[in-house]
Protein backbone atom coordinates (compact mmCIF):
# COMPACT_ATOMS: atom_id res chain seq x y z
CA UNK A 1 0.00 0.00 0.00
CA UNK A 2 1.31 3.43 -0.93
CA UNK A 3 1.43 6.05 1.79
CA UNK A 4 1.16 9.70 0.80
CA UNK A 5 4.09 11.73 2.13
CA UNK A 6 3.50 15.09 3.75
CA UNK A 7 4.14 18.31 1.86
CA UNK A 8 6.65 20.61 3.48
CA UNK A 9 5.30 24.04 4.38
CA UNK A 10 7.74 25.71 1.95
CA UNK A 11 9.00 24.22 -1.34
CA UNK A 12 11.34 25.42 -4.03
CA UNK A 13 9.98 25.13 -7.57
CA UNK A 14 10.67 25.79 -11.23
CA UNK A 15 8.16 26.84 -13.87
CA UNK A 16 8.51 26.14 -17.58
CA UNK A 17 6.44 27.72 -20.37
CA UNK A 18 5.62 25.31 -23.21
CA UNK A 19 3.58 26.18 -26.30
CA UNK A 20 0.82 23.70 -27.13
CA UNK A 21 -2.07 23.56 -29.58
CA UNK A 22 -4.32 24.82 -26.76
CA UNK A 23 -2.09 27.80 -25.93
CA UNK A 24 0.82 28.32 -23.56
CA UNK A 25 1.12 25.70 -20.83
CA UNK A 26 2.90 26.76 -17.63
CA UNK A 27 4.23 23.74 -15.72
CA UNK A 28 5.48 24.19 -12.16
CA UNK A 29 7.45 21.42 -10.48
CA UNK A 30 7.90 21.67 -6.72
CA UNK A 31 10.82 19.78 -5.23
CA UNK A 32 12.23 18.88 -1.82
CA UNK A 33 15.68 19.72 -0.46
CA UNK A 34 17.12 16.70 -2.32
CA UNK A 35 15.83 18.20 -5.60
CA UNK A 36 13.32 15.32 -5.91
CA UNK A 37 10.04 16.44 -7.54
CA UNK A 38 7.08 16.02 -5.20
CA UNK A 39 4.33 18.13 -6.76
CA UNK A 40 3.30 19.33 -10.21
CA UNK A 41 0.92 22.07 -11.37
CA UNK A 42 -0.05 22.91 -14.95
CA UNK A 43 -1.98 25.99 -16.07
CA UNK A 44 -3.06 26.93 -19.56
CA UNK A 45 -2.65 30.55 -20.56
CA UNK A 46 -6.36 30.85 -21.22
CA UNK A 47 -8.60 30.75 -18.17
CA UNK A 48 -10.92 27.91 -17.24
CA UNK A 49 -12.45 25.36 -19.53
CA UNK A 50 -12.33 21.61 -19.82
CA UNK A 51 -8.63 21.51 -20.77
CA UNK A 52 -7.66 23.32 -17.59
CA UNK A 53 -9.82 20.99 -15.50
CA UNK A 54 -8.20 17.94 -17.11
CA UNK A 55 -4.71 19.36 -16.49
CA UNK A 56 -5.55 20.02 -12.85
CA UNK A 57 -6.83 16.47 -12.40
CA UNK A 58 -3.76 15.00 -14.09
CA UNK A 59 -1.28 17.02 -12.04
CA UNK A 60 -3.12 16.23 -8.79
CA UNK A 61 -2.78 12.52 -9.62
CA UNK A 62 0.92 12.95 -10.47
CA UNK A 63 1.52 14.84 -7.23
CA UNK A 64 -0.22 12.14 -5.19
CA UNK A 65 1.91 9.48 -6.86
CA UNK A 66 5.18 11.38 -6.42
CA UNK A 67 4.46 11.93 -2.74
CA UNK A 68 3.63 8.23 -2.41
CA UNK A 69 6.92 7.09 -3.90
CA UNK A 70 6.08 6.43 -7.55
CA UNK A 71 9.19 7.30 -9.60
CA UNK A 72 8.91 10.38 -11.81
CA UNK A 73 10.24 8.29 -14.71
CA UNK A 74 7.01 6.24 -14.60
CA UNK A 75 4.97 9.35 -15.36
CA UNK A 76 7.32 10.42 -18.15
CA UNK A 77 7.04 6.99 -19.77
CA UNK A 78 3.22 6.98 -19.61
CA UNK A 79 2.58 10.58 -20.70
CA UNK A 80 5.29 11.33 -23.25
CA UNK A 81 4.02 10.98 -26.80
CA UNK A 82 0.28 11.30 -26.07
CA UNK A 83 -1.25 13.24 -28.97
CA UNK A 84 -4.04 15.79 -29.04
CA UNK A 85 -5.87 16.76 -32.23
CA UNK A 86 -5.04 20.45 -31.66
CA UNK A 87 -1.25 20.02 -31.78
CA UNK A 88 0.54 22.72 -33.73
CA UNK A 89 2.66 22.01 -36.75
CA UNK A 90 6.06 22.90 -35.33
CA UNK A 91 9.31 21.33 -36.45
CA UNK A 92 9.41 17.69 -35.29
CA UNK A 93 12.07 18.25 -32.60
CA UNK A 94 10.07 21.13 -31.06
CA UNK A 95 6.56 19.71 -31.41
CA UNK A 96 4.57 19.30 -28.20
CA UNK A 97 1.88 16.75 -28.95
CA UNK A 98 -0.49 17.52 -26.05
CA UNK A 99 -0.65 18.98 -22.54
CA UNK A 100 0.27 15.58 -21.00
CA UNK A 101 3.19 15.34 -23.44
CA UNK A 102 4.29 18.84 -22.36
CA UNK A 103 4.09 17.86 -18.68
CA UNK A 104 6.20 14.75 -19.38
CA UNK A 105 8.77 16.84 -21.24
CA UNK A 106 8.98 19.34 -18.36
CA UNK A 107 9.45 16.49 -15.86
CA UNK A 108 12.10 14.93 -18.09
CA UNK A 109 13.93 18.25 -18.39
CA UNK A 110 13.73 18.73 -14.62
CA UNK A 111 15.26 15.37 -13.76
CA UNK A 112 17.78 15.77 -16.60
CA UNK A 113 18.95 19.04 -15.03
CA UNK A 114 19.15 17.29 -11.66
CA UNK A 115 21.51 14.64 -13.03
CA UNK A 116 24.03 17.21 -14.33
Amino acid sequence: MLVKGERPRVLQSTTEKIGTGCGNLYITIGHNEDNKPIEVFATLGKAGGCSQCQNEALTRAITLGLRSGIPVESYIKELKGLECPSKKMWPENERVLSCPDGIARALEAFIGNDKK
